[in-house]
C-alpha cells in the first residue's frame, strides 16, 4: 500500500478532471491511500475556508482564477500546499499538472520535504507543428521542460511526446510512457435500452447520431466539422455537440442556419450515466483537433464500440492506426470530413465494423487496469523513506 498525495483538478469539467477522478478511484480500489489536493476554495477578500474539507482527506487550496485550461492560485496556495503535505505525510506526491504557476514550485517543495514527486504531463501537441495552434502549444512544452527535469518521474502518453520533451532537456530515463486508460465496464457497447437512452431519444429524436463530445475550444477545431456538416446536408443523421467552452457562443451563432433536426447543441453534461448513454447511441464520433494529447473522449468512444474519426494530432492517430478507426490529417480537415461523412452515412455496416475494431483495440491496450498496473510499478520504483520536519 502506498500513501499518495494527488494534486489535480476536480472542476471545471475537462479531460484533466476525468483523468484524476478515474485514476484516484482505481488506486483506492487497489488499497492505496489517496489524498486529493485541488483548487476548490475561491479566495474572496483575502479570506478562505478551512484548509481541509469536511470529507478529509481531500484538501482545498485557494485560487484566484480557474478554467478548463489553466488555474491561477492565490499567493497563499504554496504555503497551504506545503502545510497540507506536512500533515498528510505521503509516500509520493503525484501531480497531474494543471497548467498553474504552482506547478513550477513543486520540485522545491517536495525536495524540502524529502518526498518523491511524479508528474503526469498531458498538454495537447502536434509534433509536426502544422498550424499556429500547434506552435502555441509548443511554447507550453518549452516553458515546462526545465521544471519537469527536476521531477523524479514524468508520465507521458506517447513516444512522440517523449521525443519532444527529450529534445527540450527532459531525459528519457525520467520519462515513462503510460497511455490513458478507460473503464471498459462503464464505457461499453449498447446492450439494452434503459431510462437514460429513452430520455436522450425524447430530447433529440430518433435520427442516427453523429457525435462530438468534449471541450468547445479553438484547438478542438469544431468549426471544421460544422462546415463539413453544413456542406454535406445530411438528411438521415444529426450532429450532436455535447460540451461547453469559449467557442460555443460564436459557433452557435455562426451555424444558426442549420436546421435543429440536423444539429443539436446539448451543452455541458456532467452526469456520467447520461454521457455513457449518449456515446452508446452514437454511431460515429468525431475528433477534429488541431492539437491533442491522448483524448479520453476518444478512448471512451472506442470502448463504447462507436466508430471514430480523428486527426493524427498528438497520440490519437497511433490509437486508431491499423484499422481501429479513421485517421485524417490536421491539414484541411473540412475537406476530408466532407468526403468521409456521406460514406459513413451511407454505410452503417462499415461504421459497425469500425466500432467493433475500436472496442477490441481498447481492450488490448487502453484499459484502466493496464494504466494502474504501470502506475503501481512506477510508485514501487521511486518510493523512498521520507523525513518530515
Amino acid at each position: 500500500m502506498v500513501s499518495i498525495a494527488w494534486l489535480g483538478k476536480k472542476s471545471p469539467f475537462c479531460g484533466n478532471v476525468s483523468y484524476g477522478n478515474l485514476i484516484t478511484e482505481h488506486l483506492k480500489k487497489r488499497g492505496h491511500k489517496v489524498s486529493f489536493i485541488h483548487f476548490d476554495n475561491h479566495l474572496l477578500n483575502n479570506k478562505s475556508e478551512s484548509l481541509f474539507l469536511a470529507n478529509d482527506p481531500e484538501v482545498s487550496l485557494p485560487y484566484l482564477i480557474k478554467s478548463q485550461v489553466y488555474t491561477i492560485p492565490s499567493p497563499r496556495a504554496e504555503k497551504e500546499l506545503k502545510v497540507s503535505l506536512e500533515k498528510l505525510k505521503p509516500d509520493i506526491v503525484h501531480a497531474s499538472l494543471t497548467l498553474s504557476p504552482l506547478d513550477f514550485k513543486l520540485p522545491e517543495i517536495c525536495q524540502q520535504l524529502n518526498v518523491p514527486l511524479v508528474a503526469t504531463f498531458h498538454p495537447a501537441f502536434d509534433s509536426k507543428i502544422r498550424n499556429l495552434t500547434a506552435s502555441a502549444q509548443q511554447l507550453t512544452y518549452q516553458l515546462y521542460a526545465p521544471s519537469l527535469a527536476k521531477f523524479h518521474k514524468v508520465i507521458v502518453f506517447s513516444k512522440d511526446q517523449k521525443d519532444v520533451l527529450e529534445k527540450l532537456g527532459v531525459s528519457r530515463e525520467k520519462q515513462i510512457i503510460i497511455p490513458n486508460g478507460v473503464d471498459q465496464n462503464i464505457w461499453k457497447p449498447f446492450d439494452k435500452i434503459n431510462k437514460n437512452h429513452t430520455f436522450i431519444r425524447e430530447k433529440i429524436g430518433n435520427k442516427r447520431i453523429f457525435l462530438y463530445m468534449g471541450r468547445i475550444a479553438n484547438e478542438k477545431n469544431i468549426e471544421a466539422l460544422l462546415k463539413a456538416w453544413r456542406q454535406t446536408k445530411s438528411k438521415n443523421c444529426l450532429l450532436l455537440i455535447v460540451g461547453d467552452g469559449p467557442m460555443k457562443p460564436s459557433l452557435e451563432h455562426n451555424f444558426s442556419d442549420l436546421e435543429k433536426e440536423n444539429l443539436i447543441w446539448w451543452g455541458e453534461e456532467s452526469n456520467l450515466e447520461i454521457r455513457v448513454a449518449i456515446m452508446q447511441l452514437a454511431e460515429v464520433f468525431f475528433l477534429p483537433s488541431l492539437v491533442e494529447g491522448l483524448s479520453l473522449s476518444l478512448l471512451e468512444a472506442m470502448s463504447s464500440s462507436t466508430a471514430c474519426v480523428a486527426t493524427d494530432a498528438g497520440a490519437d492517430g497511433e490509437v486508431l492506426d491499423n484499422g481501429a478507426g479513421i485517421v485524417i490529417s490536421t491539414d484541411d480537415v473540412t475537406t476530408q470530413l466532407k468526403t468521409m461523412i456521406p460514406i459513413l452515412e451511407d454505410h452503417p455496416d462499415f461504421t459497425e465494423i469500425l466500432g467493433i475494431k475500436a472496442r477490441k483495440r481498447v481492450l488490448e491496450r487502453y484499459t484502466i487496469e493496464k494504466n494502474i498496473d504501470h502506475l503501481e510499478r512506477v510508485y514501487s520504483q521511486i518510493k523512498e523513506p521520507k523525513i518530515f520536519i
